[in-house]
């Protein structure tokens, strides 16, 4: 069982759901440049708050060998928030402070009037791997699914190719469930990865 915090800031409630440490396993087949790369691989991501209007995120995975091994593939960490423009009264860009004093805290009834049209809320979400990938995803909440589309994919000049990504993410029967389609290594987007992830006690 878990018990979602109550003082959490309202613009994060609709997020709320992901909140906590989730493991389990998941598989990879994705297929580029007339090579095939197929394995089952361990994840644990994790969904923090620290009374800010976002959540934090961190994600790690391992490939699974035959033999029980482990071997690293991708670490990432980032912010996810709704999507909303920023007041006078919030500070940024960089360290530049607010130019205006914060009226009240947000409210249930102000992060409402961002519902859209199809009941859902807008996202932003920004992505780094430690391959030196960043990568700003746009989509939405609707109640326990998730889904986004990179607006942006911004590599190193030394990483391999990657132009563009979707990923969904969906509550079902108190499992995590996701999936991660790429486009990548000269090939059209396509699924890549998925997993089902549990709560971590």
């Amino acid at each position: 069982m878990f018990d979602l915090p109550t003082d959490l800031p309202a613009d994060i409630v609709p997020l709320s759901w992901l909140l906590g440490v989730w493991e389990g396993t998941g598989v990879i087949a994705y297929e580029a440049g007339g090579t095939s790369f197929s394995g089952e691989f361990a994840h644990r991501v994790s969904f923090s708050h620290d009374g800010g209007d976002y959540l934090g995120y961190t994600g790690s995975a391992w490939l699974l060998g035959d033999d029980g091994a482990r071997t690293a593939l991708v670490a990432e960490t980032g912010y996810w928030r709704l999507a909303r423009p920023a007041g006078a009264f919030e500070a940024g860009p960089g360290l530049l402070p607010a130019s205006e004093a914060r009226p009240a805290p947000r409210t249930a009834d102000d992060v409402e009037a961002l519902r859209g049209a199809e009941g859902g809320f807008d996202l932003e979400v920004a992505i780094v791997h430690s391959d030196g990938i960043s990568e700003l995803y746009l989509g939405q909440v609707r109640g326990a699914r998730i889904d986004l589309a990179t607006d942006a994919v911004i590599r190193p000049a030394g990483a391999k190719p990657y132009t563009a990504a979707t990923r969904m993410y969906g509550y079902v029967d108190g499992h995590l469930l996701w999936a991660w389609d790429i486009a990548a290594l000269g090939g059209e987007l396509a699924s890549h990865a998925s997993a089902r992830l549990a709560r971590a006690e």
